[in-house]
This record gives structure tokens, C-alpha cells and sequence, in this order.
């Protein structure tokens, strides 16, 4: 279905498998006072209509760029009309405001929905100018990504507190090295990292058309080999990373979470780093794209792991 198509569905399931897991295996186990189950699904459903009106508006903008890269997935103006697009972008955000509106009153924070206020500007923006200027564009889709954690941080204050509460008992993770709302900081970060690389690596997918448009992306600006130096450096401090936390989750009596990112997304990184630079094609990079969104999955269900720890 075009309509289905333009919204991106898989990467909305993504999005809400993300904030789902994260609320349900980190903030629901802290025992959330505003971010109840009523409360997450308004918080998530305005995160999913937001990223969805940001697709659309990215379209929008975009259909001389898609024409030359990817003719044959084109739909908007094709079979969807711009004026029908750009109606369904202002009322996608219209319903995710509201959405989130009704949570802040809830819970007596209206100055929350600034976070989903300042989504929708970015992706504005993003559309209209970060996406054609030198970095800007990929930094801004990566806090996108990491505030799709942080926002429920932010909706559930409390959680800081509960952390260290006596209702938390001795057996829970926290008291085996691991804090809550550390947790979901460092999914935030590792978020922010790896949708970073992956929009250098779509960037380099999309070169001929970004060229053509003006466009000063990484690969535009350094070329398609120095434009995956840069990724590999970012692959490099997240491996970096991910060793230090399952090395501190290992000594900390946590193996099981440990040995999981280890396994399922350190070595994953490993050899998408080595196959990166084996050739510089649009389908190549197509491919290697697609490995990041899979490492991506497989970072989030190692909620799961943390679930069963606490």
C-alpha cells in the first residue's frame, strides 16, 4: 500500500519495538508513577505519528533526489499527491501533539511536550535545510533516534528516584551495578552512534542524487572512501564502548547481558566493518545498511536480557 510505503512502516515497528521494550523491561520494573500503560502507549503513539509526518515531509522535499536514486520506489506525487501528503504531515502531528499533550497534563510536566514540539521543527528543518548541509543532517536524525529513549526519562521522573528507594530488593540488577536510568542513557548513546553511521552509509547509497541536488553530505564532501574511514572511526568507539560495558557487566556478576553484546553486537560490528569498504556501490551499501538496522534489533532485544536480570 503507497501509504504504508511512505510512512516507512518497518522502521516504525522498530521505533515502537524500541520504546516498548525499554519502558517494559526498564522503566515498568523501577514501578512508574506517570508513564503507566495508558500514558506509554499515548507517549509512543505521538512518537510514532511524529516519525511518521517526518517521513512524509522528507518525501516531500526529496522527490527530485528519490527520482534519481530510487525511481521505482517513488510514490509520493506518482499515486500520492503532494497536497494530500503535506495535509496528512500537519494532521500526524496535530493528533502526536495532542497525544503527548494529554501525558504532560497528566502528569503535571507541561514543559515535556516540548520534547515532541522540538521533534517536529527538527524534522522540519531537517527536510527543508540540516539534510543538504555538511553533518548536520546525520547528527540531527541520530538525537532523533536517542531521544525516542530519552523521552521516557523525561515523562517519568520518577524513576530516578525509585532507584534507590527500599521497595527495589537486593536481588533487583540495579544491585548488581546496573542503574535504570543509566541503562537507558547508554541505549540512548548507542542509538545516537549507530543511526549516525547508518546515515553516512545511506548518504554514500545516495551520492549520484545528492550530487545532483547540491548536496554537501560526507561522501559528497570526502569522497565514498573517506566517508567510510568516518564510519569505521564511529564503529570503532562504539565497539570500544560496548567491550567497556560488557567487560563492567561481567564483573558485576551480569554475564548473561555481558556475553549477549558480545556476541549479537560486537562481532555483528566486527565484520560489517571489515565488509564496509569491500565495494563502493549503491547496492553495496544498501546491504551494509540493512546489517546496521539488524545490529540495531539485536542491541534492543538485549533488553530482554535486562528484563530477566532485574
Amino acid at each position: 500500500m503507497p501509504w504504508f510505503r511512505l510512512i516507512r512502516w518497518k522502521n516504525l515497528l522498530i521505533i515502537f519495538l524500541t520504546q516498548l521494550l525499554a519502558w517494559w523491561c526498564v522503566v515498568l520494573p523501577a514501578g512508574p508513577v506517570v508513564l503507566t500503560t495508558l500514558n506509554f502507549l499515548l507517549i509512543s503513539l505521538s512518537t510514532l505519528l511524529i516519525a511518521a509526518a517526518g517521513y512524509i515531509i522528507n518525501d516531500y522535499f526529496d522527490i527530485k533526489i528519490d527520482l534519481i536514486n530510487r525511481p521505482d520506489k517513488v510514490v509520493l506525487a506518482k499515486v500520492i499527491p503532494r497536497k494530500q501528503a503535506i495535509t496528512a504531515h500537519t494532521a500526524l502531528n496535530f493528533v502526536a501533539l495532542i497525544a503527548a499533550g494529554i501525558v504532560a497534563i497528566r502528569s503535571r510536566q507541561p514543559l515535556c511536550l516540548l520534547f515532541q514540539v522540538n521533534c517536529t521543527l527538527l524534522l522540519w528543518f531537517y527536510s527543508t535545510h540540516f539534510k543538504r548541509q555538511y553533518v548536520t543532517g546525520n547528527v540531527v536524525v541520530a538525537l532523533l533516534s536517542a531521544f525516542t529513549v530519552i523521552v521516557l526519562i523525561a515523562y517519568e521522573p520518577s524513576m530516578v528516584n525509585k532507584i534507590t528507594e527500599a521497595g527495589i530488593t537486593a536481588n533487583s540488577a540495579y544491585h548488581r551495578g546496573i542503574n535504570p536510568v543509566y541503562v537507558l542513557i547508554v541505549y540512548a548513546l548507542f542509538a545516537f552512534l549507530l543511526t549516525w553511521m547508518r546515515e553516512i552509509v545511506k548518504d554514500m547509497e545516495d551520492l549520484v542524487g545528492d550530487v545532483e541536488e547540491g548536496c554537501v553530505t560526507m561522501p559528497v564532501k570526502w569522497g565514498l572512501t573517506g566517508a567510510v574511514k568516518i564510519t569505521r572511526v564511529l564503529g570503532v568507539l562504539v565497539m570500544a564502548a560496548l567491550f567497556w560495558c560488557s567487560a563492567f557487566l561481567v564483573r558485576s556478576g551480569n554475564l548473561l547481558l555481558g556475553y549477549y553484546l558480545l556476541l549479537f553486537v560486537v562481532l555483528p560490528l566486527i565484520g560489517l566493518m571489515v565488509y564496509l569498504g569491500r565495494e563502493l556501490t549503491p547496492i553495496h551499501f544498501k546491504k551494509v545498511s540493512s546489517w546496521l538496522k539488524i545490529i540495531m534489533v539485536s542491541g534492543i532485544f538485549s533488553l530482554v536480557v535486562y528484563k530477566y536480570l532485574v
